[in-house]
């Protein structure tokens, strides 16, 4: 992989253009990545409905569930599904709105200075193999190119939002994904 300076895109990932972002503060003040999990509807995999939810495309009488989100506007900077792959919504140099109300360090609105990245998966699975090799070749690109992010800047969506969330959940392995990082 390999970070486009100019664009903000990791190549040759398939990008997938999400409206739910703006500018950052600064650009260049990136220096945290944020794990997340999804699924859409909840426990069900592979579908296109998280890439339609980030899209603001998803069918809202698809789902009984879809109903609860309907106004929700979110996003990621990239959703890596349980097969591996590997796509973007937000160029790195913008802000994607995935971590809501959030502290790091003292810091609040993480958004601003952080990468989220969402796996397909919830709080009651493990996670594939795959995806724990994509999200570290991805994690290591990142690394190498912005000069502020470290690989012990990473973290879950509950370790910045304790009180509201719980994900990635105890199913994702820190230990096994912390070996794989360079």
């Amino acid at each position: 992989m390999l970070l486009d300076k100019t664009t903000g895109l990791v190549l040759p990932l398939r990008f997938c253009a999400s409206p739910n972002y703006d500018d950052r503060p600064d650009a260049n003040d990136v220096y945290l990545i944020v794990v997340h999990a999804i699924s859409l509807p909840p426990e069900q995999f592979g579908g296109c409905e998280v890439e339609s939810f980030f899209c603001n495309r998803l069918d809202h009488d698809a789902d009984d569930y879809f109903d609860d989100i309907r106004e929700t506007k979110v996003s990621a900077h990239f959703f890596i599904r349980r097969t591996g792959a590997c796509c973007q919504f937000v160029p790195i140099t913008k802000r994607a709105w995935h971590a809501g109300q959030s502290v790091y360090a003292g810091r609040e609105r993480v958004n601003d200075f952080s990468i989220g990245v969402e796996l397909e998966g919830s709080d009651k699975q493990p996670f594939t193999i795959p995806q724990f090799r994509s999200l570290a070749l991805l994690s290591n690109c990142l690394i190498g190119e912005l000069p502020l992010l470290l690989k012990e800047n990473i973290v879950g969506h509950s370790d910045i939002a304790p009180n509201r969330k719980t994900d990635p959940g105890p199913f994702f392995d820190w230990v096994f994904f912390s070996a794989l990082l360079d």
